[in-house]
């Protein structure tokens, strides 16, 4: 999965983890279709009927503040969501994003230059990111971030490195 292309859903600063995943259903929700259909509910409510495969959340700073809960990145995971970008994100969801093979990505630049709506391709590899509005380089993510995204997540990433898939 080097290569991530789709439409950009792009929110504001502080974005936190109980608007990305209601945390009402923290104990009640299990199931990943589920878990997606909830992605995004309280700040986007139509978000889980238009998001498509490859799709990119967009956010500002401290992206992913709040609770630690791993259903705040996996419900985005699960909904299809190919990356997020942001200028910055909360530490814990940041992990939680790799965890789930979910690349986060920083770049105030891109960021700045999106809509939501516009077309966006993310090249992992060659760390481009391409919009209407022109080209964003982004630094490559430590090579065991990259093999826990194409591994699908940290458990499928064990798994291969230990022999147990």
């Amino acid at each position: 999965m080097s290569k991530i292309k789709g439409k950009v859903f792009k929110y504001g600063d502080d974005i936190n983890t109980d608007v990305i995943f209601p945390g009402k259903y923290t104990y009640t929700v299990s199931d990943p279709e589920e878990i997606a259909k909830h992605a995004m509910e309280d700040l986007d409510p139509e978000f889980s009927d238009k998001v498509e495969k490859g799709d990119v959340v967009v956010g500002g700073k401290n992206f992913g503040c709040g609770s630690s809960r791993e259903q705040a990145a996996s419900c985005l995971k699960y909904a299809g969501v190919g990356a997020i970008i942001a200028k910055s994100f909360s530490r814990l969801y940041f992990r939680n994003c790799l965890n789930f093979g979910l690349p986060p990505i920083t770049s105030e630049e891109a960021v700045d230059a999106v809509e939501s709506g516009d077309e966006i391709e993310i090249d992992l590899t060659n760390g481009i990111i391409t919009t209407s509005k022109g080209e964003f380089t982004i630094p490559p993510l430590p090579e065991s971030a990259q093999g826990i995204i194409e591994a699908g997540g940290l458990i499928p990433y064990t798994r291969k490195r230990l022999g147990i898939e």
